[in-house]
């Protein structure tokens, strides 16, 4: 699975450097996740650490598009961080 930011999104700037994996950069409005990089922290933290970072209840969530097994996301951290 892959976080999404939605439109409640004020632009603050919280979740990009709590990124451990850069998937989180500024888009035109909000900010947006990059679902090839994004692990829901899984490998690094037992929380999403931009879901912890944002001031908006419920800004932040589970992107339903993107569901992928632990085994998965672990693998894609392990990778993106050889």
């Amino acid at each position: 699975m892959a976080m999404v930011i939605v439109d409640t999104c004020i632009n603050c700037g919280n979740c990009e450097p709590t990124c451990p994996n850069q998937a989180i950069s500024a888009g035109e409005n909000i900010y947006v996740v990059n679902h090839e990089r994004c692990t829901e922290c899984v490998g690094a933290f037992d929380k999403p650490q931009c879901v912890e970072a944002c001031p908006i209840s419920d800004c932040i969530t589970v992107d339903p598009a993107f569901t992928e097994p632990q085994e998965v996301l672990m693998a894609r951290y392990q990778a993106l961080h050889a």
